[in-house]
């Protein structure tokens, strides 16, 4: 069955963002049209340096069979283990250039992040999940979808709605129902200086 999980915070947050997390079990069910464009409607407000929107996104379903299967071929094989299942699949590109200028920006994998993050709540919103992945073959994306090289790959998405955790090799099946963890925030809240722990971390 699919499974929740709600995360476990010290003070109190939005509901959306307590209730998303990155599950590998999805189902087959195709995601309806007016939901995927949702997604991409809310990534494109997300906030950019200089409105620049250094974004895109190379969506893949399972009724474009080819193209989905392209995507799928790009990802190392520990996730297409379980990454398969998933019927979309999105690639995400960050403009390492700034479009007004030619200039280098530094800045645009952080906004594509803040995109990926609005998409991600909006997911959660209307009950789908979303895995981010980092494991994917960079070069073999580029060559496979002719990425221009003033764009960077910066992750693969699969996206869907849960599955059964019974779907899954019992390795991953162990990792999918652990408890989620997080660090503690005198770890990364900081005052002061550097490594000094933020006073406010002790009202958590």
């Amino acid at each position: 069955m699919a499974l929740q999980k709600l995360a476990e915070t010290k003070v109190p947050v939005q509901d959306l963002i307590a209730r998303r997390w990155s599950p590998r079990a999805f189902s087959e069910r195709p995601v309806e049209l007016e939901k995927l464009l949702s997604l991409f409607e809310a990534a494109r407000w997300a906030a950019s340096c200089a409105n620049e929107q250094p974004w895109s996104f190379l969506v893949t379903t399972r009724e474009d069979a080819q193209n989905h299967e392209k995507a799928l071929s790009v990802l190392l094989e520990a996730n297409r283990v379980w990454a398969g299942k998933a019927p979309v699949l999105i690639l995400t590109f960050a403009h390492s250039q700034f479009e007004k200028t030619g200039n280098p920006n530094r800045h645009a994998f952080y906004d594509m992040g803040q995109a990926v993050a609005n998409l991600s709540i909006q997911a959660t919103s209307l009950g789908l999940v979303v895995h981010q992945m980092a494991g994917f073959n960079v070069e073999s994306t580029r060559a496979q979808f002719a990425v221009p090289q003033d764009w960077e790959p910066v992750s693969v998405i699969a996206l869907g709605y849960p599955g059964d955790t019974d779907s899954l090799p019992e390795k991953l099946r162990e990792r999918e129902i652990a408890q989620r963890q997080r660090k503690p925030l005198e770890t990364f809240l900081f005052s002061g200086k550097w490594g000094n722990p933020a006073t406010i971390a002790d009202s958590a």
